[in-house]
């Protein structure tokens, strides 16, 4: 078994495989094969581990795949906490331009609304007024001017909340 164990070292199977534990997995069939093992040589464990040997029964086979088994899934779940983290910080970034684009939008809305209110004062206030005056000389069209053809807009855009 002590030969076994060290010409099962030489092979290096841990180095054909990245990323691999760096070991291997001799296995017995049996707990008293290994029961047996360890009565002529009590020291087979600690040359197993010297030469990156887990010597493993049915028993002990079962929990080294349980224990395999939990790490990859704790390292699957690491990786998927990292590209969750990668994902939630190009959000926040994409977040931040297009709230930079709603600021801009709604301080271009303002101001096209007070634009317009100021052609529609100006139009309220000084043209309207001089049509009246051809209108009351009859020297208008048939068609006479309603006064609400522009009046002015009192709905600005609601204010956002952006973060800082």
């Amino acid at each position: 078994m002590r030969r076994h164990i060290i010409d099962l070292s030489k092979k290096s199977y841990w180095e054909q495989f990245k990323p691999s534990p760096e070991f291997v997995v001799l296995f017995l069939p049996g707990e008293s094969f290994f029961s047996a093992a360890l009565q002529g040589d009590p020291s087979l464990i600690e040359v197993g581990v010297e030469n990156k040997i887990i010597i493993a029964t049915p028993t002990t086979l079962i929990a080294l795949l349980k224990a395999v088994y939990y790490g990859w899934r704790q390292e699957s779940m690491a990786e998927n906490s990292q590209k969750i983290s990668e994902l939630a910080q190009e959000l926040h970034k994409r977040m931040a331009t297009m709230l930079g684009h709603c600021s801009k939008l709604q301080s271009s809305l303002s101001k096209s609304v007070d634009a317009y209110n100021s052609v529609a004062g100006s139009y309220q206030s000084m043209v309207l007024p001089q049509i009246r005056r051809f209108e009351s000389l009859e020297v208008s069209s048939a068609k006479t001017i309603e006064d609400d053809v522009m009046t002015e807009i009192d709905i600005s855009p609601k204010k956002m909340n952006l973060p800082s």
